[in-house]
């Protein structure tokens, strides 16, 4: 489970098919399943979340920054 609440900036959650829920202060947006989603940021304001996942994640987990490729847990 991910869950993450917008506390400031803009930015939007992109799942792999394409659609795209928008991100702003006070929207919390939740995944489950490790559902594959590209998170992106506003090029023009930092995006700041409050996230919280379950079970914990232990610290070495791997984010690709590579273009077009989703990070996994």
């Amino acid at each position: 489970l991910e869950t993450c609440y917008c506390i400031e900036g803009s930015g939007e959650v992109v799942e792999l098919d394409g659609t795209s829920h928008p991100l702003t202060p006070g929207v919390l947006y939740s995944l489950d399943n490790n559902d594959p989603h590209f998170l992106i940021a506003s090029p023009h304001e930092d995006l700041r979340l409050v996230c919280v996942f379950a079970p914990a994640l232990q610290g070495d987990e791997v984010h690709s920054l590579a273009e077009g490729v989703s990070s996994a847990y």
